[in-house]
């Protein structure tokens, strides 16, 4: 197997993986998707009633929306990710919570406002703050607040979406584009605007690859003079991380977690008999 990044950034990657099947490539794929742990606020706690601020004034705590609405939106927000924490039902605590494997946060503000991701604030660890601080919760009126304590723990899209570290996973297979210059004019204004996918030229033909954009082909497939080769050996993986994890880091986790998966699945079948 041999892997090659052809572009990345803290929260995308396109990347090109040889020596592989196409079983292999999907069982990335999947574990790209379901299989990368990361944070996710899995328990909140309301304070209703009346707070005061410093200044004597009261608020009502009670939210212009239901609870309910107000923790599945603030469950779903990305935080950043420590992948050296444990999961919660395999560490020393005995899932009772402990800084290992639990990340407390707290919300306090006063209206009227809008309550954003920003204000989700993490106790203990700063380094650990939701990876956009502009996603809105919940608009707050004259003499409302809102006061919560919540607690983050590490877990995988297989049990929630809200664990999903990536989106838009997908991969296909690296193809290339054999043009005859004399039967498909069209290749001049091609070349000047994707120089980056061209692979060899000569007098009479040009040769394009479509690994950085995933639609180049379309509007040339089944044209004259133009022949598209796929290779089944090599594929094209992209996607996007919400910011919880790096790109590279998803990478490097989902390389390591497939083995194991492997591994799982080969003693769940060798202990059946």
């Amino acid at each position: 197997m041999a892997l090659k990044i052809l572009n990345i950034s803290d929260n995308f990657a396109l990347f090109e993986i040889s020596g592989i099947t196409s079983s292999e490539a999907n069982a990335l794929r999947r574990t790209l998707i379901n299989d990368i742990p990361k944070l996710a606020i899995d328990k909140i706690l309301f304070h209703h009633g009346q707070i005061r601020d410093m200044d004597g004034n009261v608020y009502d705590s009670s939210l212009p929306l239901f609870d309910e609405v107000v923790a599945h939106r603030i469950g779903l927000i990305p935080l950043k990710t420590d992948l050296k924490m444990n999961f919660r039902n395999e560490c020393s605590c005995g899932g009772k919570g402990c800084a290992l494997c639990t990340v407390t946060y707290s919300i306090n503000k006063l209206g009227p406002a809008t309550v954003t991701s920003g204000d989700l604030q993490p106790v203990g660890n700063p380094e650990l703050t939701p990876s956009d601080d502009e996603i809105p919760i919940v608009k707050l009126g004259h003499k409302q607040a809102i006061l919560i304590t919540a607690e983050a723990i590490l877990g995988r899209a297989s049990e929630h979406a809200k664990w999903q570290a990536t989106s838009g996973v997908s991969y296909k297979y690296h193809r290339e584009a054999d043009i005859q210059k004399s039967k498909f004019p069209e290749w001049k204004a091609m070349k000047e605007k994707n120089p980056e996918a061209i692979i060899s030229e000569t007098k009479d033909r040009i040769k394009f690859m479509d690994d950085f954009k995933t639609r180049l082909f379309s509007p040339i497939i089944g044209r004259e003079g133009v022949t598209i080769v796929e290779d089944p050996e090599r594929f094209i993986f992209r996607f996007e991380s919400d910011g919880s994890l790096k790109a590279s880091d998803i990478i490097t986790y989902a390389l390591k977690r497939i083995p194991e998966r492997f591994n799982m699945l080969h003693e769940s079948i060798v202990s059946s008999d």
